[in-house]
């Protein structure tokens, strides 16, 4: 009589319902839709979380191939030249969010969003606080520290970003494929 393996009642250890890539165009348009949110004038608000450096972050570590520190780059222009403030500081700031999160890349893949956000709120902050420092160096004055609670709350979110940015690539469990 042959014995049963035990390998083959192994189960993947990550078992997560959405392995497959983001579609292009659904990832641009999402970047579309949270740049034309940041257009608004709730920005001017300093505690306001910068959404459009949560999405172009999140996509650079979950679609590299796709986001780049080329596209956080250019679009980090688009908020400067937006905004009327000195050319570069957002494209800094979102230029080294990006390549923060493509440096834990390979770490941040294996956590879920909690612990995602554990990581990422020091990126947040010391890209901020590098655009921030720069900005009061060239001006001369220090505009204070209200950019910190922007940075904390942006990282805050990055758990309500993954649910949001990943629910089209979810697939229905079997218990709920029979509901339908």
């Amino acid at each position: 009589m042959g014995r049963q393996s035990s390998l083959t009642s192994l189960q993947p250890i990550d078992t997560s319902p959405f392995k497959q890539p983001s579609g292009r165009l659904f990832i641009w348009f999402t970047i579309l839709m949270v740049w034309m949110l940041s257009l608004l004038p709730w920005r001017i608000w300093e505690p306001a979380p910068d959404l459009l450096l949560l999405v172009v972050t999140f996509w650079c570590l979950h679609e590299p191939q796709r986001v780049n520190m080329l596209a956080a780059f250019v679009l980090g222009l688009f908020m400067d030249v937006h905004d009327a403030a000195l050319l570069g500081g957002h494209a800094l700031t979102y230029t080294l969010a990006a390549y923060g999160a493509l440096v834990l890349r390979r770490r941040l893949l294996r956590f879920d969003a909690i612990i995602q956000t554990i990581h990422m709120l020091p990126v947040f902050i010391l890209a901020v606080a590098v655009s921030r420092l720069v900005n009061a160096w060239l001006s001369g004055e220090w505009a204070g520290w209200g950019w910190l609670l922007s940075a904390l709350f942006t990282g805050v979110l990055w758990p309500l970003a993954d649910i949001l940015l990943h629910m089209p690539q979810r697939r229905l469990d079997d218990a709920d494929a029979g509901s339908v």
